[in-house]
């Protein structure tokens, strides 16, 4: 089925189920959590592929959930992060088959973690007004260099808002808007690189439906979280997913080249 096994596929369907649930109660996580449970039997090109529709229409859905307006003053207020992401999303997609994979799950796992363990253990990043703008440019070049790697720009600007204390509405909006600019430039990046192709684009454009459902129920979590709740369940999060690049940088790195 699209390339898969039957069973293979329906994993596939149930993991962009739930990634879909955890982005529509908590705002990111999809590209990270498809990547890494699809990595687990999928080639990282194949998971890759896969994800980049969902969270293109996804990310669409998110931006615009408070209407057009909103999102576009959002777009103006993160102007130089989005401007650096989608920079540098094709520059780093053509080294997508050349980076060791490896190297890229672990460069992205530790340091996520350690910010995610710093912020749960009661130690606050707050970042100056004066630096805001140097920090969001920052967070953007690594987050573009991520994303045309992995398909993963999200934790870099997760860390941004979380440091300004950005309100949950903004938080959620903002991402909306920085994943959206980043999946279009994602997306036109590996219709030239060879990830995206004939075979592998009818399996990313099926996986669209369970996204958006799963999306759908996650929003209903979503409106029940208070600020605090939200917060806690976004840093648990980048810690649960920056183990798991952890554990799988560790687990190629065993195998045998």
């Amino acid at each position: 089925m699209f390339g898969l096994d039957p069973t293979l596929f329906w994993i596939a369907i149930a993991v962009t189920l739930f990634s879909g649930f955890v982005k529509g109660a908590i705002g990111f996580a999809m590209p990270m959590i498809m990547m890494s449970a699809l990595g687990s039997f999928l080639t990282a090109q194949q998971a890759l592929a896969a994800l980049i529709l969902p969270v293109l229409v996804t990310n669409i859905r998110q931006a615009l959930r408070q209407g057009i307006g909103p999102a576009w003053q959002t777009t103006r207020d993160y102007r130089w992060h989005i401007a650096m992401v989608a920079l540098f999303i094709p520059i780093s997609a053509v080294f997508a088959t050349r980076v060791p994979q490896w190297v890229m799950y672990a460069l992205l796992g530790a340091p996520i973690t350690l910010f995610a363990f710093w912020q749960l253990a009661g130690r606050s990043l707050v970042i100056p007004i004066h630096h805001r703008r140097r920090v969001e440019i920052v967070t953007g070049i690594i987050g573009g260099l991520y994303g045309g790697i992995s398909g993963i720009w999200g934790p870099p600007l997760i860390v941004y808002l979380l440091s300004i204390g950005a309100p949950k509405d903004e938080q959620m909006r903002a991402q909306g808007v920085v994943f959206f600019m980043g999946a279009v430039v994602l997306t036109a990046a590996h219709l030239h690189s060879g990830v995206l192709t004939a075979q592998t684009l009818p399996l990313s454009a099926i996986m669209v439906i369970p996204a958006l459902i799963g999306m759908g129920l996650g929003y209903l979590a979503h409106d029940r979280l208070d600020l605090q709740q939200f917060r806690r369940w976004t840093l648990v999060l980048l810690v649960l997913t920056g183990l798991n690049l952890v554990r799988r940088a560790l687990e190629l790195l065993g195998r045998p080249v």
